[in-house]
């Protein structure tokens, strides 16, 4: 759709080897989108970091691949380069990464957060326990939410999309979840994925917000196509972060990124559509979230087309958002009118856990009755814990939060 695909695979490897020889320096002189037109663009060169740049400044973007491979570049090498490293040239990497690249590099990158309980440490997978009702009605989400409990989905967040954008329906939707949670003694958070508008008047109003949603993209126009700019998000936060209502210090933010979403806003400025996703995560990254999930096959085919696609583009993001210090999960998912299925999702999540994603969501069923697309049921993450041995948080760690071997806590 955005007209710069590779013409054939002869053209896309002539690319490839011409983007591995281009120095990384070469980011920094050259935006990609002005400055002078893009706030997103203004905030990415603000907070580059030559001092964290500076021991791979010397690389091209074929030696960055080598030097991320290379086996002394573990974790905390990877989080010393985090802010020296811009979106643009992480996207650049992982163009010429295959799938076991990614993967290697991504499991060495580690990114711990807090709020009432710990996501992200080694090991571990968390999962959102999403319960979308058609109608927003009450009995309809805490039943199906309850559901999701009974299978151990819902640690890293119980989520509701809203069917309306209604101040009242959230505020109801919040206090819904948060009464089930404090019934149940539940060691987790809660969230209405409403826009951040909604939720700082619920805020205003002494609703009981855990995490504060919005979605978000990579260039200023698309942005304000989702309603918001930098400087509300910084509203948002600081309204959330009033609240106290999580650990000291706690991470009030949840994002929420996806492949196609600067394109399908005309917003793109002829970049391509991965480069743009992962500048949606400078805009993520500004504000310490808990918890970004990039829904990889949501956009359907016209922007991914099949379930090869999908499952490349889940494993970029992942890699892409982990090196910019990201706490990444994925939402393992596809339209109906996609060339893919469920095993397509079955090998994406497979991949995702070999390559440390924080959280999946998992909805009953597979199958998102409210937006209409399939993705991972509760079930799935028991195969994750069980098969793959990526375990759930046990409750003592949650009352006495374990060590993170080192990993700086967001």
């Amino acid at each position: 759709m955005a007209g710069i695909a590779a013409d054939g695979p002869l053209e896309r490897l002539a690319a490839q080897m011409a983007l591995a020889d281009l120095p990384l320096k070469a980011f920094l002189g050259e935006e990609l989108i002005s400055s002078d037109d893009d706030e997103v663009s203004r905030q990415i060169a603000a907070r580059h970091d030559p001092a964290a740049f500076a021991p791979i400044s010397s690389l091209t973007v074929g030696e960055l691949r080598e030097w991320l491979l290379r086996p002394e570049t573990a974790h905390d090498r990877l989080e010393a380069v985090t802010w020296g490293l811009t979106p643009e040239m992480v996207a650049a990497v992982s163009k010429i990464m295959p799938l076991q690249d990614m993967i290697a590099v991504s499991t060495k990158r580690r990114v711990v957060t807090r709020f009432r309980n710990t996501i992200g440490l080694a090991g571990r997978i968390s999962t959102r326990n999403q319960r979308n009702q058609p109608t927003d009605d009450s009995r309809g989400i805490i039943a199906s939410a309850i559901d999701g409990l009974l299978m151990g989905s819902g640690d890293a967040v119980i989520g509701i999309n809203p069917a309306t954008d209604s101040t009242k329906d959230y505020i109801r939707i919040v206090s819904l979840l948060d009464e089930s949670r404090e019934k149940l003694a539940i060691p987790t958070q809660t969230c209405c994925l409403g826009p951040v508008t909604t939720a700082i008047q619920a805020i205003e109003r002494g609703a009981p917000v855990d995490l504060v949603f919005q979605s978000v993209a990579g260039s200023e126009k698309a942005n304000r196509g989702f309603g918001v700019d930098i400087s509300l998000l910084k509203e948002a936060h600081e309204a959330g972060r009033s609240l106290n209502r999580g650990m000291p210090g706690s991470s009030v933010m949840y994002f929420e990124t996806g492949q196609g979403a600067a394109l399908s806003a005309d917003a793109h400025f002829g970049v391509d559509q991965q480069t743009m996703e992962t500048r949606a995560y400078a805009v993520a990254r500004e504000f310490d979230p808990l918890l970004v999930n990039t829904v990889v096959g949501f956009f359907g085919p016209e922007y991914l087309f099949n379930g090869k696609q999908i499952i490349r583009a889940g494993i970029e993001d992942h890699f892409c958002g982990k090196l910019l210090g990201l706490p990444m999960r994925v939402d393992v998912c596809y339209t109906n009118h996609a060339d893919a299925d469920q095993e397509d999702m079955d090998t994406l999540l497979t991949l995702l856990c070999a390559a440390g994603v924080n959280f999946v969501i998992t909805v009953p069923g597979a199958e998102d009755i409210m937006l209409n697309y399939q993705s991972l049921s509760h079930h799935d993450a028991v195969y994750c814990r069980e098969t793959l041995k990526r375990l759930q948080y046990e409750v003592a760690e949650i009352a006495n939060p374990a060590p993170t071997d080192g990993v700086e806590v967001r």
